[in-house]
């Protein structure tokens, strides 16, 4: 697909095309969104340390995703001035990445979950290699994507599940044993179509 991705070519793609926000009933037009619905404020880091993207495999006992791979992140608090803050602080209590390594380069348009989250992710750049420490109560692992594998949009595809009485169709890039889908496949998928339209 052309030269190999790095961050320019991100930045490039960003600068350039404007996206529409994503949700996780992109794939399933005939499903009816509740008027009036509440979404909670959240916002992911999509951090790139060199040639790779940094993803986690979240605990299998959370309430949210359990089990499932994510961008290091979480619900927007309070004390967090805006997207930004939130994604680095989080990701700093999710993998012990120092919010002093890190460069926010762009935001992204935000992306609707099916429980009820407006994320926005943040795309970054990781200066140095640190050592990734998993917290206990949220992580399992913490593992690196290659960026060019994840932003070629031939490597995803469209499954399907039973949800709320009808099939709901999403993203999926596997990669090695990690089973890539959901809102986390949405996100990346949307990066890739911007630099590879």
């Amino acid at each position: 697909m052309g030269r190999p991705v790095d961050l320019a070519a991100l930045r490039d793609a960003l600068r350039v095309r404007d996206a529409a926000p994503s949700s996780d009933y992109d794939l399933t037009p005939r499903l009816v969104l509740p008027e009036g619905r509440k979404l909670r404020p959240a916002a992911v880091l999509i951090a790139v340390l060199g040639d790779k993207v940094i993803l986690t495999k979240r605990a299998s006992h959370l309430q949210h995703h359990p089990g499932q791979i994510a961008l290091p992140g979480g619900k927007i608090d309070p004390g967090d001035t805006g997207p930004e803050a939130a994604a680095l602080r989080e990701a700093h209590e999710e993998v012990g990445l120092d919010p002093g390594n890190v460069e926010v380069l762009e935001r992204l348009p935000v992306h609707e979950t099916v429980t009820g989250f407006s994320v926005t992710p943040v795309l970054a750049r990781v200066r140095a290699e640190f050592v990734a420490v998993p917290e206990a109560g949220e992580v399992s692992e913490v593992f690196r994507v290659p960026l060019d594998f994840l932003m070629d949009p031939r490597k995803y595809r469209v499954e399907s599940r039973r949800w709320q009485g009808m099939r709901r169709r999403y993203y999926v890039v596997p990669y090695g044993p990690f089973y890539i889908w959901g809102a986390t496949a949405r996100i990346l998928k949307s990066l890739a179509d911007r630099v590879h339209p």
